[in-house]
């Protein structure tokens, strides 16, 4: 009824990089603006403004994220988010908290999570996020500076044998009985 194929099928799989923390925004800190480009950003301390991450957002259980849309390929939340989620892959921790709209393919969450709004799964996301650059034009001309500069290292210096060399020894303080 049920048999094994003795030559399994390969499906052709698109393998995706290893997402990680590259930036940290620490617990004691505010911020306001944007966070934009591509690689990982957990958040701790409060933010508000816009998010169009490629790549992964964790909002940590002392994270507090305030924003019109967020935008990233994996979205985690154990802390508390106040506006809409476009994401691939959704994950709300037992101590994460979100009041907003979800647009995502891929939903995950832990009993005790909250969510107030609306998901609406789809077979595909649209993050609409820039192309990530390889560099600025000013990074570039920085990178092509240094690489053409020589490096230049001391000679290093040798000692006469007949050079005396300090041996002293200092003396050690006593230990006191109290």
């Amino acid at each position: 009824m049920f048999k094994r194929n003795a030559t399994p099928t390969e499906t052709p799989q698109s393998v995706q990089a290893v997402e990680r923390i590259t930036s940290v925004l620490g617990s004691g800190v505010i911020w306001h603006g944007s966070i934009n480009g591509s690689g990982g950003v957990r958040i701790e301390g409060a933010f508000e403004g816009e998010i169009a991450l490629r790549g992964m957002l964790v909002v940590g259980e002392t994270g507090r994220v305030t924003c019109q849309n967020v935008r990233a390929n994996t979205v985690i939340v154990a802390g508390a988010v106040r506006g809409n989620i476009t994401t691939q892959k959704l994950e709300i921790r037992s101590s994460g908290r979100v009041w907003g709209d979800v647009i995502t393919t891929a939903f995950v969450t832990e009993e005790g999570a909250f969510l107030r709004g609306q998901i609406r799964m789809e077979e595909t996301v649209e993050l609409d996020l820039e192309p990530a650059p390889e560099s600025t034009p000013s990074e570039a001309a920085q990178a092509e500076s240094i690489a053409k500069t020589p490096i230049q290292m001391p000679e290093p210096t040798s000692m006469p044998a007949s050079a005396p060399v300090n041996t002293q020894r200092l003396p050690r303080k006593k230990k006191t009985e109290e």
